[in-house]
């Protein structure tokens, strides 16, 4: 079940896969063919931001772990959901054999 949102001209510009968030939510079968263009658009415009966050996110991985072996930070000092998700995803990466962005012997310099 989902619910769509047009606007004036009847384009769909907004979406709900579960719930619906009041006047002028419209119900429509999960495979409506224009719930699931408007969803396939959406996804394709945010594309281009999901890679950027995902290389982000290993760029900081990486500069956490080089912190923590100079023992400028521990690994003790965030907490422990934090803790989690980083050996967790350090787990994947080796697993994966992901290598990593910032090469250990390179310093990183802040202007």
């Amino acid at each position: 079940m989902a619910y769509i949102f047009k606007n004036s001209q009847g384009t769909i510009v907004a979406a709900s896969a579960s719930e619906n968030l009041g006047e002028g939510w419209v119900f429509v079968e999960d495979n409506s063919k224009y719930y699931l263009e408007f969803l396939e658009n959406s996804l394709a415009e945010g594309a281009p931001f999901r890679e950027s966050d995902i290389q982000l996110a290993r760029v900081l991985e990486d500069l956490i772990s080089m912190l923590i072996e100079r023992n400028i930070i521990r690994f003790t000092d965030f907490p422990e959901a934090a803790q989690k998700r980083l050996n967790d995803r350090q787990s994947m990466r080796k697993k994966n054999q992901l290598p990593r962005l910032l090469d250990e012997n390179q310093d990183i310099r802040f202007n």
